[in-house]
This record gives structure tokens, sequence and C-alpha cells, in this order.
């Protein structure tokens, strides 16, 4: 998968509905989210997934690609997400792995909220 198709998919996983996110994501996944209940299975996502609203808009950056062997995708980036008046921020990985030629499916993701660190916000 070519890095372009990479970032599509990723932000497909961020707007479309529950049965897109049935169909990139493995039952084997596992996720590590900064909400109860924190670790979640792939099909606990996906249930989770089902019962949310979906980000209407999801905006990838300062992303990182790396292909440690075949068949096997890992990246990191920063996400900004909307919806409904709400906004999200998190900093996040997901690896996929591929399963036959152009399949593809997500078995780790993970997001972390940005920290503000002691001396590094600007009061005012």
């Amino acid at each position: 998968m070519d890095d372009d198709r990479v970032w599509s998919f990723e932000k497909s996983l961020w707007t479309g509905d529950a049965d897109h996110y049935r169909e990139l994501v493995d039952d084997a996944c596992l996720m590590v989210l900064p909400h109860p209940p924190f670790v979640m299975s792939g099909a606990q996502a996906i249930e989770a997934v089902a019962n949310t609203p979906r980000w209407t808009e999801a905006e990838l950056s300062k992303g990182q690609i790396t292909r440690p062997q075949e068949g096997l995708i890992v990246i990191a980036y920063h996400a900004r997400a909307a919806r409904e008046g709400e906004t999200y921020e998190a900093y996040c990985t997901s690896t996929y792995r591929r399963l036959s030629h152009e399949e593809w499916r997500v078995v780790q993701h993970q997001q972390t909220l940005p920290l503000a660190l002691p001396g590094t916000v600007e009061e005012g």
C-alpha cells in the first residue's frame, strides 16, 4: 500500500460508518483510547463506533510511516477531528497487516491526548 493510500485508509476510519469500520478493523485488533474502558478488542471497538456519532471532519498531520517487514505497516500521526460542534485532538498510532493482495486490516490502534508540560503553556 503506497503512502497516499495509507493516509486515505486511516482517515476513512475516523469518518466512515460502522460497516466501513467493521470491514477494516481486524477482530484480533487491540486498541487503547483515552476514555473507559481504555483497552478494547476489535469487536468492542466496532460496537463502540456503531453507537457513537462519526466525525464529520478529520485532519491527520505530522505523519510517519514505517514498514518493518513485508505485509506490516506502522503509522504515527496527530489527529484533529470535529463533529456537531465538538472537537477532538490526539496523537495516534495504528498498525496494519496484509491479509492478501490489497486487503489490509487494522490490528492495533492507540490514541494519546496532548499533554501540557510545565513551562510549555503560554498564560494570558
